[in-house]
């Protein structure tokens, strides 16, 4: 696995809308109605990251929720993580 390019990753990009690069790692905010509905969402990350054996970090407050990828021990964006995002970006979110 090794890093994507500049290139690479906004050609990624275009196809995760609401997703952005800061700081060199791949990130959405995800607004729920209440704090109930983002931590569900949350629980429905374990089984999809425990798949791929990519972990996101994540942020909740109250009833948003940021996640955020990265890999970790190359030191920037991969496959992997634009592979979690479109798994994540399937989901079917609360109106």
């Amino acid at each position: 696995m090794s890093l994507l390019s500049p290139a690479e990753i906004q050609m990624q990009l275009a196809v995760l809308p609401g997703w952005t690069v800061f700081d060199g790692r791949l990130e959405r905010q995800f607004v729920f109605h209440d704090f109930v509905a983002a931590i569900d969402f949350v629980n429905r990350l374990v089984e999809p990251a425990e798949r791929a054996g990519h972990h996101p970090d994540l942020r909740i407050s109250y009833n948003k929720v940021t996640v955020t990828l990265t890999t970790h021990d190359l030191g920037g964006l991969t496959a992997k993580d634009f592979a979690l995002a479109k798994v994540i970006a399937g989901f079917k979110l609360p109106g």
